[in-house]
């Protein structure tokens, strides 16, 4: 089982964002032939396609801070001991944690009205809360993901080891 959690673990947002992209970009072609060859659209494209770009945004920002993929400024580390870069990403990853607490606490707000209130979308006549439940979802992935860049980079500090900086974009 451990080696389930560990492919888990190694590629959930992968194929997640693999999901949505293939729904988002079939969806669209769909739209786009219908629109132009049959001169007709639906409601139900525009909305599963934007919907899929919410959770895609979502997911895709957990999977940045698996990787260290997200946007920082960085010039400061390049001048810095490994020991003051590892506690500059610990405290970086902290701050994240507390904005992300925030936005679950906030987004689930306007989960619990949609679920109280029975709110539809308006083409597809689904439950809104399958779709606002993005928000919190991809930040719920934010903060596991956090937790465990903060025990790697501990674990690197009281090691001696580099801290992890992710893959380079451009080099």
């Amino acid at each position: 089982m451990s080696k389930l959690f560990r492919a888990i673990d190694k590629n959930a947002e992968r194929w997640l964002l693999l999901v949505f992209y293939v729904m988002l970009v079939g969806t669209m072609f769909i739209e786009v032939v219908r629109r132009e060859v049959f001169a007709y659209s639906s409601i139900w494209g525009e909305e599963i396609v934007r919907y899929a770009f919410i959770y895609l945004a979502w997911i895709g920002a957990a999977a940045a801070v698996k990787e260290r993929g997200h946007i920082r400024i960085d010039v400061l580390m390049h001048y810095v001991p490994q020991q003051v870069k590892s506690l500059l990403y610990i405290f970086g990853d902290l701050v994240m944690f507390i904005v992300a607490l925030f936005a679950i606490y906030w987004s689930w707000e306007t989960v619990h009205v949609s679920w109280t209130f029975g709110s539809v979308t308006h083409g597809l006549r689904i439950s809104q809360v399958y779709f606002l439940l993005a928000v919190p979802f991809g930040f719920a992935l934010v903060i596991f993901r956090l937790v465990q860049s903060f025990l790697r980079d501990l674990a690197d500090l009281r090691a001696g080891r580099p801290v992890y900086e992710g893959d380079k974009l451009f080099d």
